[in-house]
């Protein structure tokens, strides 16, 4: 068993309450659940409102295949265009 976790950073400049914060964590969330059938969860900087972190787990039996699925994931964060990736880490690890 292969699992893949995908951490990175987001910076939204035009973010101005953790209100519209959740706004955007929440549809970043259903969209890449939606598309790419991972698990996604805020995992850090909670209370700044112009910082997102999360994390990215998928699960799989071949290392290669689950590298791609993250690295493409985060091709698609980079495309919506919602905030700027300030870090972005990829683990993979066999089990």
């Amino acid at each position: 068993m292969v699992v893949g976790t995908l951490k990175l950073s987001l910076y939204i400049r035009n973010n101005h309450s953790l209100k519209e914060k959740r706004k955007v964590v929440k549809s970043i969330v259903a969209r890449i659940r939606n598309k790419f059938n991972v698990s996604v969860a805020e995992v850090g900087s909670n209370d700044k409102w112009q910082m997102i972190e999360l994390g990215i787990s998928a699960v799989g039996n071949d290392r290669r295949v689950v590298n791609s699925s993250l690295d493409t994931i985060l091709s698609f964060l980079e495309s919506l265009y919602l905030g700027e990736i300030v870090d972005s880490s990829i683990e993979i690890l066999n089990i």
